[in-house]
């Protein structure tokens, strides 16, 4: 905790602990190198040509009114190129960080070799890499263990502006109801944009903050892969599948010949100018 810090809630500590599964243990994923390459190698094996969240667009276009004209741009975990697409038209020179190998050999195949991209295999922590005019990271923090020291990161490198985007709540309505009205143990978010508002404050950064309404819309062809899949935050060892079927009821709906699942869920966009003193 920083002395003097106008608020006592060590955030970061939150943070951490808020990585930790409910066995009070580190996923393996987030320390394994390794199964995070093999996680990220069968995702990518999934991926159609340039394929995209539909929801990444909205998210984009808020990201884009803090990037200052003809600016170098530094990407923090660039998946499958949510925003490295949009970024890479928008961007002067854009430089991709990520930890993955594969999901660097995934973007490279569409860029010409003598576009101003740049590919750097590196976690964002252990990256040697120059000064930007911006550095942003969407949805990518979520192996970050000293998330202070990353932001510091962020705030050193961007010459004109950082930005953070962050998917966040509600949970899916149906896990409330399994959770109040059946009396399930659920697997709510332990980690959340506040937090890191909240640490940059502590470091002296009064960034800009906007919530933003979604929507995540799912599909399936059958109730019984609808039910199979929206049952994986149940906590509780045992349940009981008509109670999963009562309490998504209320929320699905058939179009054409499928079964559909929508629900609202928020983007944060965190924005600010980089600040010396930190």
């Amino acid at each position: 905790m920083i002395k003097g810090s106008p608020l006592q809630i060590d955030f970061e500590k939150l943070w951490k602990e808020g990585m930790l599964d409910w066995h009070g243990k580190i996923p393996e994923r987030m320390v394994d190198d390794e199964l995070e390459e093999a996680f990220w190698t069968q995702s990518m094996k999934k991926k159609t040509d340039k394929q995209t969240d539909d929801y990444a667009k909205r998210i984009y276009q808020k990201v884009k009114e803090h990037i200052p004209q003809n600016s170098s741009c530094i990407e923090i975990g660039p998946g499958w190129g949510n925003y490295t697409f949009p970024l890479s038209e928008d961007v002067k020179r854009l430089t991709l960080v990520d930890g993955s190998e594969c999901v660097l050999a995934y973007l490279k195949q569409y860029f010409d070799s003598d576009a101003p991209v740049q590919f750097v295999h590196s976690k964002w922590e252990e990256a040697q890499i120059e000064q930007h005019d911006v550095v942003i990271g969407v949805n990518c923090f979520y192996r970050m263990y000293e998330m202070k020291a990353a932001l510091k990161k962020m705030n050193r490198l961007a010459k004109k502006r950082a930005i953070i985007g962050l998917t966040t709540g509600p949970i899916q309505p149906h896990y409330v109801i399994l959770d109040e009205r059946f009396g399930y143990d659920i697997k709510y978010p332990r980690r959340d944009y506040i937090m890191i508002v909240n640490m940059l404050y502590q470091l002296g950064v009064y960034a800009d903050c906007e919530l933003f309404k979604l929507e995540r819309i799912y599909r399936y062809e059958s109730l019984e892969q609808l039910y199979e899949a929206q049952c994986k935050k149940i906590l509780s060892p045992e349940y009981d599948r008509a109670h999963v079927k009562a309490s998504l009821e209320p929320f699905i709906a058939m179009e054409d010949g499928q079964y559909v699942y929508r629900h609202p869920f928020y983007a944060a966009i965190i924005s600010w100018e980089p600040v010396k003193s930190i």
